[in-house]
């Protein structure tokens, strides 16, 4: 399934401590022992495509957003290959997303048409965070409007929840340390400007991964799954 088809982008887990603002009446239950219960939610994963120096911004298209004079919208279809659309059909499994205005719009102006290369997208829940838009025509859109709306759809039962492009909403997330997973697609290059997945959300946080792959044009894949606080130490002491 190759990138060029798309118009810009082609479970559940234990409640961490990091999140006791969602639930603190039942992370007080688990901590003080009073239960053996295991308390569940939603994770929010988000997958970005970037390049070496963090530009996220219209990697599918050069019409995709140009918005601040971007000039190389579609900097990742000179990479696709067979291993990196295997890997792409699997992050596209239909899963409810969670979505920007701006992505969203571009999501809405492509995808109803073209299913097929995305199977289950018109049928999955899509969230869209926005403060000026109430209603469109792509069925199953459902609009919030703050982060206690996306905090209360995290604690929501169902399956994971997937953010795909949404540089704005990345921020938010990353500032309220919402984000679980992250699989990043990294390509062999570098673009000076656009909008970057590490921007002013960004806090201090450490990552595991979990899963990668190399792709035969360069492409590095990886799973990054939220492993706690920063540690720091001295490589003075290391022998």
């Amino acid at each position: 399934m190759p990138l060029t088809n798309r118009a810009g982008y082609p479970g559940r887990s234990d409640i961490p401590l990091r999140n006791r603002n969602l639930l603190p009446s039942v992370l007080h239950l688990q901590e003080s022992g009073q239960n053996k219960q295991i308390y569940i939610m939603r994770k929010i994963i988000v997958i970005s495509m970037i390049s070496l120096d963090g530009v996220m911004q219209a990697p599918g298209g050069p019409e995709e957003d140009t918005s601040g004079g971007f000039m190389y919208g579609g900097w990742t279809a000179p990479y696709v290959d067979v291993t990196g659309s295997k890997v792409f059909e699997k992050l596209m499994k239909p899963a409810d997303l969670l979505l920007g205005r701006k992505t969203f719009e571009i999501f809405a102006g492509y995808w109803p048409e073209h299913a097929d290369y995305w199977p289950g997208i018109n049928e999955v829940k899509k969230y869209i965070l926005s403060g000026t838009m109430e209603k469109s025509d792509w069925q199953n859109s459902v609009f919030l409007k703050s982060l206690a709306e996306i905090k209360k759809l995290k604690n929501s039962d169902g399956d994971d929840i997937k953010v795909w492009g949404s540089s704005k909403l990345i921020q938010l997330l990353l500032k309220n340390d919402m984000v679980d997973d992250l699989w990043l697609i990294i390509y062999p290059l570098t673009l000076g400007k656009g909008k970057k997945l590490f921007a002013d959300g960004t806090i201090p946080a450490a990552f595991t991964l979990s899963e990668s792959i190399v792709t035969p044009e360069g492409v590095i894949i990886g799973n990054y799954k939220r492993a706690g606080d920063v540690k720091t130490g001295s490589l003075q002491n290391i022998k």
